[in-house]
């Protein structure tokens, strides 16, 4: 699959491993739909990405929590930059702190970032999808969507609910012409630790060690954009099939960080 002119949503692109696809898929001539929270961020990867050789780039900001306002962004990007061709739903939030000691509302809220956020967003573009019997919908998920871990009940909970969901939607679409794909990064080195979420709903305010020693965000952007890049099993995870050849994936494949 070229990348050349499609429309490529990437939500959480501010930085980390967002940010890593913008650059990957401008260097690949894509037009880029960069989302996230943080307007001034997204300002300077939109212009990064430029830089490189994106063939456009349009910078939406949205709160993945306000799942109401999600439909109504949506149609005006796509009224703005047309159909979109790959959908990347990468934002979220983490945790760290033990199941006893957290607020619910700790918990609901990482439900609604890391679930119902990115259901809504798949939802919203979804119909014109399924219009043109054609696109891909990408969602980073975790290793602890697999199984669980301690100090991120709440976290892999949601993710777990995004395995769900997606694996469900591939089997619903599986005639449509609509390409599904899970990817299931172990340790990547971003801000994801700094920012992750407390009992009381702080945020962390450090990096973990294993997150410190984990694969560069460019690494795994490189690899889920290339058709023939490898996986190295043993410093992170990644698709079965890189995202440049989704139309031969049916499963997820995860390995250990």
């Amino acid at each position: 699959m070229k990348f050349t002119n499609k429309n490529i949503w990437i939500t959480g692109a501010s930085s980390g491993i967002g940010e890593a696809l913008a650059h990957a898929f401008a260097r690949r001539g894509a037009r880029l739909i960069l989302s996230a929270r943080n307007h001034t961020a997204l300002d300077r990867v939109a212009a990064d990405c430029l830089q490189l050789g994106a063939a456009y780039t349009l910078v939406q900001p949205l709160d993945l929590a306000d799942t109401d306002s999600l439909a109504g962004l949506a149609d005006a990007v796509q009224a703005q930059a047309g159909p979109i061709d790959i959908l990347i739903n990468n934002g979220g939030i983490s945790q760290r702190s033990l199941a006893a000691e957290t607020r619910l509302a700790i918990d609901e809220k990482l439900m609604r970032v890391n679930y119902l956020g990115t259901v809504a967003l798949t939802k919203a573009v979804l119909p014109a999808m399924l219009q043109r019997q054609s696109g891909h919908i990408l969602a980073v998920t975790s290793l602890v969507g697999k199984f669980g871990s301690p100090l991120r009940s709440g976290y892999s909970a949601s993710k777990h609910a995004l395995h769900g969901f997606f694996d469900s939607l591939r089997a619903e679409l599986s005639s449509s012409g609509i390409q599904i794909l899970l990817v299931c990064p172990g340790f990547i080195r971003t801000n994801i630790s700094i920012n992750a979420l407390t009992a009381n709903g702080s945020a962390q305010g450090s990096m973990d060690d294993a997150t410190n020693q984990g694969m560069l965000p460019a690494t795994l952007a490189e690899r889920l954009s290339e058709p023939s890049a490898p996986t190295n099993r043993k410093s992170g995870s990644v698709a079965k099939k890189p995202l440049a050849s989704m139309s031969n994936v049916s499963s997820p494949a995860c390995s250990p960080p």
